[in-house]
């Protein structure tokens, strides 16, 4: 028993990382989406740019003039900052920029959803984007990202996410974040995304129509999507820009609370798991999503089972030394930030994030309260960059 379970969690990591992504990349060889429709000339649907702001007084001009900077017909463009009942003089930058600029603000403070929400019920627009303070945007931005729905079966389009340095110039955006891209490049080819980007992304009003406060809303637009027969995809030329975050420690907290609402989010669409309704989708969602989710639980197996096993087999002890070497290796990636040992230090905080959001999703915890993100303004490379 110790045997299986061993090799039973050691073929899910290696499903997860790489199995899939591989099953992915066959799939794309022989299934590929036909080439989308190109946009008719002269084709700007309306739409209504929604930022999310609580407490935002540091960063929100600038992310005002970088909206208002889009190259998309002004008189197509609606731009609305919901304020999550914002104490800091927010609101009062916002309001110095009407009418080009509309504010909604909560009367107390409920979740980044809840603003969202809000905003959505006042929007006028055929298509919503959602962005957040701390992401910079190109000025074609909008159209490039606006432009996937030209494509009928498009419900919703996420943007690629890039690093910028204080300057504005690419940096580097890690080993991990370069292979989500990449992984998400082979979904959209082969049917659909399984997540959009929480700092950039847009969606038809039909699908915001099913929007809920309590649940994730990048995650739960693109389940949305789905449910109605659409799917997402992504957006190759429309990217959003971000710096590194101001303070690991939060950052690692954050990634708890997304992973628990993100659990939340797939626990209540749990039917689109189902393959004989949902087909290809469904074994997408199971295999970015829940198979990932389950990847420490997986390890810590591994662990236990390898380390009874080496008692009488020198094959489990050389196995045990080996994932000793690996979670020494992360742990002291961890300590010191040496490049050499990114990514196993990445594997592992990532991981013991993900168990840390299991065990409050299985306590109850459904977290509706939003904080922004301690990422640092960026600026969008120049053209060409």
């Amino acid at each position: 028993m110790a045997e299986i379970a061993f090799w039973c969690s050691v073929a899910l990591v290696a499903y997860a990382y790489f199995g899939y992504p591989c099953g992915l990349w066959l799939l794309a060889r022989v299934r590929r989406r036909p080439a989308p429709p190109a946009p008719a000339p002269g084709w700007t649907p309306r739409v209504s740019f929604i930022v999310t702001a609580h407490d935002e007084a540091a960063r929100i001009r600038e992310k005002i003039e970088n909206t208002l900077a889009q190259e998309y017909p002004a008189d197509a463009l609606e731009v609305i900052v919901a304020s999550d009942c914002s104490t800091d003089g927010t609101d009062a930058i916002v309001r110095a920029y009407e009418p080009r600029v509309r504010l909604v603000r909560l009367a107390r403070r409920q979740g980044k959803e809840a603003a969202q929400q809000q905003a959505i019920a006042s929007a006028s627009g055929e298509i919503l984007v959602f962005s957040d303070v701390a992401t910079a945007l190109r000025p074609d931005g909008v159209a490039t990202l606006v432009a996937e729905f030209a494509d009928p079966s498009v419900g919703c389009a996420s943007s690629v996410d890039r690093f910028v340095d204080g300057q504005g110039r690419a940096s580097g955006e890690g080993a991990y974040v370069r292979y989500e891209m990449w992984l998400r490049g082979l979904e959209s080819r082969v049917n659909s995304l399984v997540g959009l980007s929480g700092s950039f992304f847009a969606a038809r009003r039909e699908v915001c129509a099913r929007f809920a406060a309590d649940r994730q809303s990048d995650f739960h637009t693109l389940l949305s999507a789905v449910d109605m027969g659409l799917r997402g995809v992504l957006a190759t030329r429309s990217a959003g820009y971000y710096r590194n975050i101001a303070d690991e420690r939060r950052e690692f907290q954050r990634k708890v609370r997304t992973v628990v609402r993100g659990l939340h989010v797939l626990w209540s669409s749990r039917g689109l798991l189902n393959p004989l309704r949902h087909g290809l989708f469904a074994w997408q969602l199971a295999s970015h999503k829940l198979c990932r989710w389950l990847v420490p639980h997986a390890m810590a197996v591994a662990l236990v089972a390898s380390a009874a096993l080496a008692l009488t087999s020198p094959l489990y002890a050389a196995l045990l030394a080996l994932q000793g070497a690996f979670y020494a290796a992360a742990l002291a990636g961890a300590r010191t930030g040496a490049p050499a040992l990114r990514i196993p230090a990445y594997l592992l905080v990532a991981n013991l994030g993900v168990l840390l959001a299991w065990v409050r999703f299985l306590r109850g915890e459904r977290i509706a309260m939003w904080s922004p993100s301690e990422r640092l303004a960026a600026l969008p490379p120049a053209a060409g960059r």
